[in-house]
């Protein structure tokens, strides 16, 4: 039995049992002793009040994410840029299109508040910057909603269903796969017309669907031979309810990466477009319509390419470590966190 000290703290006994070879073994912690030194019969969660508690998946892939440093700084770095841009009206000095004539042509200064200096028409490019972070958002959010959701449908009916069903939307979506990518987004901007974000989201979208289809499929064709799916179909569970239900959460992780650079993807290729004039048009602000509009000056106006630039690579940066913490968070068979 345990025994008490005069300062109130239980003393332990210092064996509890014999090993298969009459060895002595001690407790490995006190919850060991008290457990050891219960009668036969007393439940441990409710006569002592101890309670073992079990983490689930999500709990250790959570912990793996915030133990990837990379990726936590980024997160941050991206949530301060995401922010700026979604309330660029109050963090802005001026209006996007607002110029300052007397200020045209101006170098980074803090006089004014032009941090991030002036065009040729005097516009503060700060202002513009963010402005553009808010076009690249929009159009990355729209962009990775709906390809996600087109991949996952096409990707999980073809794998679930397999057969002729699976042959159809495999093949189509290699016939998408072997599209020159940029021509078609161009053919596409052409017909269909260019200058409106979510217009140019949706393009965009309909070519990017193809490789989350892929994957989603892969991951349904080995799902759907688990035993819980067999279950679930000896229980009557229809078709939907077992794709959604019960094969679709332990697919989410691949389709979670994969959205994360989307987001990537999307950003830059919108960029492409407004620089090759294709994309946003004005007077909608855009990244890559900044660039292409400082081009022709940047050698004496450098700011005017840099900072829109190194926004996109820093944007872009963060997404991809970002997924990077999210595979190796999410990646079942991962035992290291990578710093």
């Amino acid at each position: 039995m345990t025994e008490t000290t005069p300062e109130g703290d239980v003393k332990f006994p210092p064996v509890v049992g014999a090993g298969a070879d009459g060895a002595t073994i001690s407790p490995a912690t006190p919850e060991a002793a008290v457990v050891a030194d219960l009668p036969d019969g007393i439940d441990l969660v409710h006569e002592s009040g101890l309670e073992l508690k079990s983490r689930s998946q999500w709990a250790y892939a959570r912990r793996r994410f915030v133990r990837h440093r990379l990726a936590m700084v980024s997160l941050v770095v991206l949530a301060i840029i995401l922010l700026a841009g979604a309330f660029a009206n109050l963090i802005t000095p001026y209006s996007f299109a607002a110029q300052d004539f007397a200020h045209s042509g101006q170098a980074p200064t803090f006089k004014a508040h032009h941090f991030f200096g002036t065009d040729v028409l005097g516009r503060d490019y700060f202002s513009r910057v963010v402005y553009g972070i808010r076009t690249s958002e929009k159009v990355a959010l729209i962009v990775t909603l709906v390809s996600t959701v087109i991949g996952t449908l096409i990707g999980a009916v073809a794998g679930y269903y397999s057969g002729w069903v699976d042959n159809i939307l495999m093949r189509f979506t290699d016939l998408i796969l072997t599209l020159p990518g940029l021509a078609v987004l161009l053919t596409a901007a052409a017909f269909i017309g260019t200058g409106n974000p979510i217009r140019v989201a949706f393009i965009l979208a309909l070519l990017f669907w193809t490789a989350l289809a892929r994957i989603v499929r892969g991951s349904f064709l080995s799902l759907r031979e688990k035993e819980y799916v067999e279950a679930a179909k000896a229980a009557g569970s229809g078709d939907l309810r077992i794709m959604f239900r019960h094969m679709l959460p332990n697919a989410v992780g691949p389709i979670v990466v994969n959205a994360t650079l989307i987001v990537g993807i999307a950003i830059l290729t919108e960029a492409a477009l407004s620089f090759l004039g294709f994309g946003i048009q004005p007077p909608n602000p855009s990244l890559g319509k900044l660039i292409n509009d400082g081009q022709d000056v940047s050698s004496s106006m450098w700011w005017l390419v840099t900072f829109p630039g190194l926004t996109i690579v820093l944007i872009v940066l963060c997404i991809n470590f970002i997924g990077d913490g999210l595979r190796d968070a999410l990646d079942p068979t991962q035992r290291r966190t990578r710093a």
